[in-house]
């Protein structure tokens, strides 16, 4: 596998990238001129880190920043991750994927089932809905349509980063997706 473009992107990882309403966690207005997309997973220590450094961005960008959630859950070294990716979107059905990936963060080294059902509760979700879901496994596939977009893209660790379709490295530091934000805003809008 290559690592991610550093380059602009080709037509088929822009519609990878394009965030879609009915199955993204979006953050922010459509017309933002920079859109950054994440794929993350809750049991990841760098995902936690980065996790109030995004709300900063968020807020310090205000409306000229969209954000975008997807999972990409390790499942070789994280193996709640994909569980927990799957009560986050159990809880978006209902309204609180935020709060509830909050939680997740906040609380990462407790991502078994009975935690994650305190959790829901916490957020005061219908529990006999949310456990339903988890047991049925309502919401795998769209996790793992989530994490095989991401390995189209080749992603490989968590957190990644691309802003307005180019892959971001943060890996020297998240000073690095501000910098490629302010860069993005500089940038010509495409007429």
């Amino acid at each position: 596998m290559s690592t991610p473009s550093h380059a602009k992107p080709d037509r088929a990882l822009v519609a990878l990238l394009s965030p879609d309403p009915a199955t993204d966690h979006i953050l922010g207005p459509a017309s933002a001129p920079v859109t950054v997309v994440e794929f993350g997973d809750f049991e990841c220590p760098s995902c936690r880190q980065a996790h109030p450094t995004v709300q900063f961005t968020l807020s310090h960008f205000g409306p000229q920043l969209r954000f975008v959630y997807r999972h990409f859950p390790l499942r070789e070294v994280h193996p709640h991750a994909e569980l927990a990716a799957q009560a986050a979107e159990a809880a978006s059905a209902q309204g609180k994927f935020w709060a509830y990936a909050d939680l997740l963060f906040n609380h990462q080294s407790h991502l078994d089932s009975r935690h994650l059902d305190a959790y829901a509760r916490q957020l005061d979700l219908d529990m006999p809905r949310f456990e339903n879901e988890l047991k049925d496994g309502v919401y795998r596939q769209r996790v793992q349509e989530q994490v095989e977009a991401g390995r189209r893209l080749n992603v490989r660790a968590t957190p990644t980063f691309y802003v307005n379709g180019v892959f971001t490295d943060v890996s020297f530091g998240l000073l690095q997706l501000r910098d490629a934000i302010e860069r993005a805003l500089r940038k010509p809008s495409a007429p």
